[in-house]
């Protein structure tokens, strides 16, 4: 399975999140599954945000060699699933490619469904940390580390079936 990350400029959350998402993987020995990240707006190339290779950093996850990608058609096309960071980059991903319907979700929106939740009257959205201090930074990367960890859990009982 290939889960692509998706958030703006591949910087700060999908990066954070491609990092939290690979460590859980190999913390729950769960294989068969590759992550990976790109931004709608990302400069291929750059480096991960120093505030969110900290905040990682302090939680044992290095992505301090990450370098941000260019959301492209094929990396659409080549995921079986795809989560956003918020409903506009979700909206963003099915304007460009319509057929992707049904393997775009926000991160929050997945979590949820894939464990019964109803979404309905709440903010899917995890705001942008760019430009903020280091707390706010590991404020989202403590809620993306929860949206998360609640996939990987129900990843963990549909391998264990």
């Amino acid at each position: 399975m290939n889960i692509l990350l998706v958030c703006t400029g591949n910087t700060c959350r999908s990066s954070m999140a491609e990092g939290i998402f690979r460590q859980m993987l190999i913390d729950s020995d769960i294989d068969n599954i590759n992550v990976s990240s790109a931004g709608l707006s990302a400069f291929d190339g750059d480096v991960a945000n120093q505030k969110a290779v900290d905040v990682l950093k302090d939680r044992g996850i290095d992505i301090s060699k990450h370098r941000a990608r260019q959301l492209t058609g094929e990396m659409i096309n080549s995921s079986d699933l795809i989560l956003t960071m918020t409903y506009g980059h979700k909206m963003s991903i099915l304007n460009y490619s319509p057929q992707s319907k049904g393997k775009v979700f926000t991160l929050k929106e997945y979590a949820r469904k894939t464990n019964g939740e109803n979404t309905d009257n709440i903010n899917l959205d995890i705001d942008d940390p760019y430009g903020m201090n280091y707390r706010v930074y590991g404020s989202v990367m403590n809620e993306i580390r929860i949206e998360i960890e609640s996939i990987i859990n129900k990843l963990k009982k549909q391998q264990s079936n």
